[in-house]
């Protein structure tokens, strides 16, 4: 049987409420986007490759995506001794390549349980605690809402290429 990316119902954010709590919910917002550019797209086609100059693909950017969520919220900001999704040891690019050979419903679910471990993380950190990255080499203060913020610029990066690349596939394109 051939696994298909689940349909999303988009979160929308809430017009008025706390800073938190609109962070959040854009987060959400943009996590739920993600997830809605590879609905109805089967693994194979998660997997397809559009562009001739680039390795790009909706499964790379799911991954990147669960990727960096854990390096941000569980590894930085929460200081969990959790390590990386994917093996950078020979590949810098672990999570974008491999993918021919990556199982699309396995990253999908793992993407999922990183979001739901991540907001567990956090949820008690105020937004203006700070931490330093567990990279010795970059030695800046960091606050969760700079991390917040930081996610948002991210996803907002990536979305982009994932309308591209959901476009290119199918024809279906954002709103």
């Amino acid at each position: 049987m051939t696994w298909t990316a689940p349909d999303i119902d988009r979160r929308e954010p809430p017009l008025i409420g706390d800073e938190r709590s609109q962070l959040r919910a854009f987060l959400d917002y943009h996590r739920d986007t993600l997830l809605w550019k590879c609905s109805g797209l089967t693994g194979e086609q998660l997997k397809t490759r559009v562009l001739p100059t680039s390795n790009l693909t909706l499964l790379g950017l799911l991954r990147h995506m669960t990727e960096v969520e854990r390096g941000w919220f569980r590894k930085t900001a929460a200081g969990k001794d959790v390590g990386h999704v994917f093996d950078y040891t020979e590949d810098i690019d672990a999570d974008f390549n491999g993918i021919e050979t990556a199982d699309a419903a396995h990253d999908y679910a793992r993407y999922l349980d990183e979001t739901g471990k991540c907001d567990a993380a956090v949820r008690d950190l105020a937004l203006e605690a700070t931490f330093r990255h567990p990279y010795p080499e970059r030695t800046e203060l960091y606050s969760l809402r700079w991390v917040y913020l930081h996610m948002l610029e991210e996803y907002a990066r990536h979305n982009g290429h994932a309308d591209l690349l959901r476009e290119a596939i199918d024809g279906k394109t954002g709103e």
